[in-house]
């Protein structure tokens, strides 16, 4: 069961007319974005996920030293 509860706030005009065009741009109620802005702030944080390590591959060694500008060169086009 959602319970939603009408309240009011004094909000500057300039304030009130930059919420109501991104609202518009995101053709969200005003409500819809100011509950979603509110959120952010009181929700906590996600917690860090432990993720599995990345794979490792064999790249196959240097082909070229990267100060050497012709080398670098030559094997780019090559």
């Amino acid at each position: 069961m959602v319970i939603h509860m009408k309240t009011t706030l004094n909000i500057s005009d300039v304030t009130m007319l930059e919420v109501k065009r991104e609202a518009a741009r995101r053709r969200q109620t005003m409500s819809e974005l100011v509950e979603a802005a509110l959120r952010t702030i009181v929700e906590p944080e996600q917690r860090e996920v432990d993720l599995p390590p990345l794979p490792k591959f064999a790249g196959g060694g240097l082909r070229v030293n990267v100060a050497n500008r012709d080398a670098l060169y030559n094997v780019m086009e090559g």
